[in-house]
């Protein structure tokens, strides 16, 4: 009980804050103030507190496939009301002849990583059973590490041949269950997960809730052209997707925030999910609504962060 008035007092006194910011300087200054209180890690974690992070901290996906290349298996996951991804189904799938992860066109490997499906596929050779779902095989992730080849797909099987029980890099799955997963998963809303081995099912909320803090740290110095503290968060090894390097990226963004521009951004659909086979590496996508006098841009943004020895979120590949 005495938990709850200190709460309860805390809260009126940041509301009286709030309301004299107003009174004195209109809405600016409060805008300014919740930007920042959006970078404090007790907000984080309170908002945490309740969340079940299977998978990692996932707004935007209300399903999931999980697919561990050795035990030759897709698992399908479905977001609950409380929004918790609960198991659904296992489909007993042939995967790449080659173990390990995919490096190059014809290596007869399945990649490893975090992909979402871009296009259904119904009319195709015989040979990938009645339909397919493409993947976003190679990811940003896959292009920074010079890794090639494409059509990396989950299909059936073939309907007309034998096949052999490998793929060339391909997820497959026997033709009734690909009938089956059609109907229970929305392409737009679902996304993959491959690993060699088996893929961790939750995060820690201490993870989640310091990266997505710094995430609106980063936010935060982006908004109100601090240029130091948002070059802060990119590691040395920067690479934005169309290779621009880290020493011409931050003269790029040293000219924008020179022109002192008031910025609108905001950030939705965020997901923060760990990398499979890395350590300390996490895939951070976001809608951002972005707007200035000079630049409108709204769509989808990926970051791809590790985690210092000092706890710090570095950015070293960006789009």
């Amino acid at each position: 009980m005495r938990v709850l008035f200190l709460c309860i007092i805390g809260f009126h006194l940041f509301a009286n804050d709030l309301l004299t910011a107003y009174r004195n300087d209109g809405i600016k200054d409060i805008q300014k103030q919740l930007d920042f209180e959006l970078t404090k890690r007790g907000y984080w974690d309170g908002y945490l507190k309740d969340h079940n992070l299977n998978f990692g901290y996932i707004e935007k996906h209300s399903a999931l496939l999980a697919c561990e290349k050795n035990k030759s298996k897709l698992s399908l996951y479905a977001r609950d009301d409380n929004g918790t991804f609960v198991f659904k189904k296992d489909y007993d799938a042939f995967t790449g002849k080659e173990k390990g992860d995919k490096l190059q066109e014809g290596d007869l490997k399945t990649p490893i990583g975090i992909y979402e499906l871009t296009k259904k596929i119904d009319k195709l050779d015989s040979f990938y059973g009645p339909l397919a779902f493409v993947t976003s095989y190679p990811n940003l992730y896959d292009t920074y590490r010079g890794k090639n080849g494409s059509g990396i797909w989950i299909h059936g099987l073939p309907t007309e041949q034998e096949r052999d029980e490998f793929t060339r890099g391909c997820i497959a799955i026997n033709n009734s269950n690909i009938k089956c997963l059609e109907k229970r998963i929305e392409l737009e809303d679902t996304l993959l997960i491959i690993n060699e081995s088996e893929i961790p099912k939750t995060i820690s909320k201490d993870t989640v809730a310091s990266l997505l803090a710094q995430l609106y740290e980063w936010r935060y110095a982006w908004i109100y052209n601090d240029l130091e503290a948002y070059l802060s968060f990119y590691s040395e090894d920067f690479k934005r997707f169309d290779g621009m390097k880290y020493p011409e990226f931050a003269s790029y963004k040293e000219r924008i925030f020179n022109k002192n521009e008031k910025k609108t951004i905001i950030f939705k659909e965020i997901n923060v999910i760990p990398y499979p086979n890395e350590t300390a590496t996490y895939q951070i996508t976001f809608k951002e609504i972005y707007a200035s006098m000079s630049f409108k841009f709204t769509g989808e943004k990926t970051l791809m962060v590790r985690i210092d020895q000092n706890n710090k979120m570095k950015i070293f590949v960006e789009k």
